[in-house]
């Protein structure tokens, strides 16, 4: 995948203010903050997955979750509207935040532009990098956050869990999906969730 010096000093400034994640994360025996972890697993599973990905598409998977402690889950409600509140006020600071940095680093408004409109998911399964995004997003969630999720939660929420993010990935994201390297817990609970 082609990186452009821009590309490398957006990636830095993404990662500085994501270090300054309170939360931990432990992998590998390391600690990391966890958005930061986040964010590299976005990068990781994009070059696998879509390997000619834009550089606003990139950008975009770099910085999807930047800061986004910083609008805590329990300021809203503990319900389905409070849920869904949240998540398009994330839409919003995420793309306000990524747009400050990528300002700085010197991109078109172009690809500003580019990265905001992919930051709030539009378009989804109309727009071809949107649903990239969309993908790579799932595949991160089940290969490294959707076991400890089911720990959590009654099989009922979980296989509902699965199904909702099956329906959301394209034909191709389900199969990259289904050769991760997923434990047998989390195979059968797919492997039910999709039947």
């Amino acid at each position: 995948m082609a990186t452009s010096d821009k590309l490398q000093r957006a990636f830095q400034l993404f990662d500085a203010a994501n270090q300054e994640d309170p939360h931990t994360e432990t992998f590998q025996g390391q600690p990391y903050p966890k958005e930061l972890l986040y964010a590299k697993r976005m990068t990781e599973q994009l070059n696998t997955f879509a390997p000619d990905a834009s550089e606003a598409l990139q950008l975009t998977a770099r910085c999807q979750h930047i800061c986004r402690w910083e609008i805590a889950r329990d300021s809203y409600e503990m319900n389905r509207e409070g849920y869904l509140r949240w998540r398009r006020e994330l839409k919003k600071f995420h793309a306000k935040k990524a747009t400050s940095l990528l300002e700085e680093v010197g991109y078109s408004e172009e690809v500003i532009k580019k990265v905001q409109f992919l930051l709030e998911k539009k378009q989804l399964k109309k727009n071809a990098e949107t649903q990239t995004l969309e993908d790579v997003i799932c595949l991160v969630f089940l290969e490294y956050y959707f076991e400890p999720f089911a720990a959590k939660h009654p099989e009922e929420k979980t296989i509902d869990i699965l199904q909702k993010t099956w329906r959301k990935m394209s034909d191709k994201g389900q199969d990259a999906a289904l050769k991760l390297n997923l434990s047998e817990d989390t195979l059968g609970l797919v492997t039910k969730a999709i039947s």
